[in-house]
């Protein structure tokens, strides 16, 4: 493994919490941090205010970085409900996700629209961590890989595959979020490679340095074996981001 490609586990708790439910589960994450792997959460954005305040609090910042989970393509201006990369920075955010599976299906963003924010969380000092994966039904067509190739391609015709340099991919089949149901690691290092493949076509040394984190229903149980594929640098991680023991689980498992 590369040496730039220190695992990260990033925590992805979707629309769900409150204020004390927010400095509970960092207090927890924070007290079992095991040194190691690059750990972040991306709470709903009206948490993102009382998730620094306990970062600040514990003096954890170092060890604990704050993603949101989504943001405007645009800079500013008369977009209500909107929030602008400078938005996110300026609560101490440095990760952001973009193009998840949800917001895809939810908000019918397409690619384009996702190549735009890409661009929106380069230019202002954030990293992007990019989702692509395939449904059931184009798993089951043998389509993953046009699917997921089509995804990255949009990207890197906007953005240019040096933005990459500072960027992370999340490979996230969408038949196996929320439904219980996982990939095996032989299934997911698969395409993993192909994705690393599909960027070295645009710069082997990029492609060797960026991470690419797995984001289907990563558990503590399977979390090794997963983590331990050749081409999983992490994990962005949905339900088992909302217990603190659970998540401490996974990242223990990237410690090895």
């Amino acid at each position: 493994m590369h040496p730039d490609r220190r695992p990260l586990i990033a925590g992805n708790w979707k629309m769900n919490g409150s204020q004390a439910m927010t400095r509970e589960l960092i207090a927890g994450i924070l007290a079992g941090r095991p040194v190691g792997p690059e750990v972040a959460v991306m709470p709903p954005f009206p948490y993102l205010a009382a998730a620094r305040e306990t970062l600040v609090a514990a003096h954890g910042s170092a060890e604990l970085a704050l993603g949101a989970q989504d943001l405007s393509p645009r800079e500013s201006g008369a977009h209500t409900g909107d929030v602008s990369a400078a938005m996110l920075r300026d609560f101490g955010a440095e990760f952001v996700l973009v193009g998840h599976s949800e917001r895809r299906e939810d908000h019918g963003e397409t690619d384009a629209i996702v190549a735009a924010k890409f661009v929106a969380a380069i230019d202002g000092g954030l990293i992007p961590v990019l989702c692509v994966g395939e449904s059931l039904v184009q798993r089951d067509a043998g389509q993953a890989e046009a699917v997921i190739g089509a995804q990255i391609d949009a990207v890197v015709r906007e953005a240019g595959i040096a933005a990459f340099e500072q960027a992370v991919v999340a490979y996230e089949p969408v038949w196996a979020i929320g439904t219980g149901r996982t990939a095996t690691p032989e299934q997911a290092q698969e395409i993993h490679a192909f994705i690393r493949t599909r960027l070295a076509n645009e710069s082997a040394t990029i492609a060797g340095r960026i991470r690419i984190l797995y984001g289907g229903s990563m558990k503590p149980g399977n979390a090794s074996a997963l983590l331990a594929c050749e081409d999983i640098d992490g994990g962005l991680i949905g339900g088992a981001s909302l217990d603190a023991a659970s998540f401490l689980g996974i990242v223990e498992a990237a410690v090895a």
